[in-house]
């Protein structure tokens, strides 16, 4: 077998750079190459799954950013927190007599000047983020760091010639150009259900020297990374979608060169430069092979598949296991594990078929620092992401809990609920304490509430609100029946030991975890007298159990 021309793993831009050039040889037509897959898609994919590419590309998280080489192929796993909409870019431009593209790389080496015979292509923007609440154990392994990052990056980064562009190279192509970008971010979320804002006019940005201040992170997450998306309609990844995507690494912390005020072409759609940022403040990710992950992606050991007879073992270990971090208390344990498996399988009007929150009383302080923080642990253990809210009134009247936009810079504020499908969230009610609540915090119960009851979290958008759909498990803890958030089931907890032997082994916790993952398919190869209405019945009212 003939091997590939280019090394797609260190020079992934050569490898762009090849099936451009062979779809023109082939007589593909210029202008039909805008958004559309030239042969590259498949090029990565034949690397990466039939060549088995995919376990030597690099994992892109904090840990490892100062170490990847920059041009080289990356993975990030990280939910979608902001779709920024579209961006207009150099795609393509001729050299003499012959066509080249800028495809999957930041920056354009065509000069732009008047007489310049190029193409403005369109990308789509994703401003992602770290799964919220991420697990350690559901974190991918970094050994595939050792293939790629045994050179210092600092050889990377020394300063390279600019005058003669002849010497520049297929990975070598992160000098002075520039982007045409669309600042109004229009088509965002629109399968969400929002309304397109109005289109202003275009702008053009030094992509290499200075970026949009709305693609500096507005929240507190540590890490982030900007993602670029080609072929893919943008129709295709939804907000709070979690993705691993794999792509071309571009990122130069020492990067600050300034933008050229005198580009005649740039002058009339050009921002105040103060308006700009370095783009040393947000990694980018030029995109060449995106999935969807599910929580089933998470998994340690996706390949171990358990049979019915053993299913039924490990379900009961799991019982026992949950009894023993909840003091014995076996009927609760069992309602825990039905509300683990819960799942939003359908909506029907207002009805998020498949959710069971459940509401855990008789907890106070001194239980809550015993029984309350196993079970955080042992859920931390079980799921990919889990969350925890000590709800008291100081905090429901001062942090909004729904994401918000800021139209200053044109972001989505990430809220404390802005989570993804699957995960988990322990409501602590054991610290509040009577209070008058405000404005602030009577929206925040409100939204906490509709968040219960329909699983769906407000969006504000100032001038309008819009209820995003959610899937996240919801546990209660409280001394007694919370007056905030109605769940589904409300029990009592009722302990009779302090037993801290509540440890288990890593192969038993991961076979629980594909248990818990396989939601109604497992449990029902357990036991078929459990039917839909017992995982996905319609809200009737909670239920109290004595």
């Amino acid at each position: 077998m003939v091997g590939l021309p280019y090394d797609c793993l260190a020079n992934p831009l050569g490898a762009v750079r090849l099936t451009f050039e062979k779809a023109l040889a082939s007589g593909s037509d210029l202008a039909a190459l805008d958004g559309k897959d030239c042969g590259t898609t498949d090029l990565f994919r034949q690397f990466l799954f039939d060549h088995g590419g995919l376990s030597q590309v690099p994992l892109l998280n904090p840990s490892t950013i100062n170490r990847v080489i920059p041009n080289t192929l990356v993975r990030f796993r990280g939910m979608v927190q902001d779709m920024l909409g579209s961006e207009y870019y150099v795609g393509a431009y001729k050299d003499g007599d012959k066509w080249k593209t800028n495809k999957f790389a930041d920056v354009s080496q065509c000069p732009l000047d008047a007489s310049s015979d190029m193409r403005i292509w369109e990308r789509h923007l994703f401003y992602c983020v770290p799964v919220p609440g991420q697990n350690t154990w559901a974190e991918t392994s970094n050994e595939a760091m050792k293939t790629v990052i045994t050179n210092s990056i600092s050889l990377q980064r020394e300063k390279r010639p600019r005058e003669d562009d002849a010497t520049m190279t297929d990975v070598n192509m992160t000098e002075t150009g520039h982007a045409l970008e669309d600042s109004s971010n229009s088509k965002r979320m629109r399968d969400e259900g929002m309304s397109p804002e109005t289109l202003n006019s275009h702008k053009i940005v030094t992509e290499g020297n200075s970026s949009n201040s709305s693609l500096v992170p507005v929240d507190k997450n540590p890490f982030s990374c900007l993602v670029k998306i080609y072929e893919s309609p943008e129709s295709n990844i939804k907000l709070n979608d979690v993705f691993e995507f794999v792509g071309i690494f571009t990122f130069d912390p020492e990067l600050t060169v300034g933008r050229d005020d005198n580009d005649e072409l740039t002058e009339n759609f050009c921002e105040d430069s103060l308006a700009h940022l370095p783009p040393s403040k947000v990694p980018r990710l030029h995109c060449v092979v995106h999935r969807r992950l599910g929580a089933n992606d998470f998994l340690s050991s996706p390949q171990l598949e358990l049979k019915p007879c053993a299913i039924k073992e490990v379900r009961e270990a799991l019982i026992e296991h949950l009894a023993y971090v909840l003091g014995n208390d076996t009927m609760a344990a069992q309602y825990v594990l039905l509300h683990l498996l819960s799942r939003v399988h359908a909506r029907v009007d207002s009805v998020a078929v498949g959710k069971l929150s459940l509401n855990l009383t008789c907890f106070n302080k001194e239980s809550m620092s015993v029984f309350g923080d196993r079970l955080k642990r042992a859920i931390e253990n079980l799921l990919p992401s889990s969350e925890c809210l000590p709800l008291t009134i100081d905090y429901l009247n001062t942090v909004p809990l729904a994401p918000k936009k800021d139209y200053n810079t044109n972001r989505l504020v990430s809220g404390f609920l802005q989570l993804a499908e699957g995960s988990h969230l322990i409501i602590d009610e054991t610290p509040l304490q009577t209070g008058t609540l405000n404005s602030t915090g009577v929206e925040n119960a409100r939204i906490l509430k509709n968040m219960m009851e329909s699983q769906k979290v407000e969006y504000d958008f100032t001038y309008y609100k819009m209820d995003m759909a959610s899937d996240v498990q919801l546990l209660i803890l409280s001394e007694g029946k919370s007056n905030i958030l109605p769940a589904d089931i409300v029990i009592p907890f009722h302990p009779s030991s302090a037993d801290s032997s509540v440890g288990a082994n890593e192969e038993m916790l991961k076979a629980w975890r594909c248990v818990v993952e396989d939601d109604l398919v497992a449990a029902r190869q357990v036991d078929r007298s459990l039917g839909s209405q017992e995982f996905s019945r319609a809200y009737n009212g909670p239920i109290n159990v004595d």
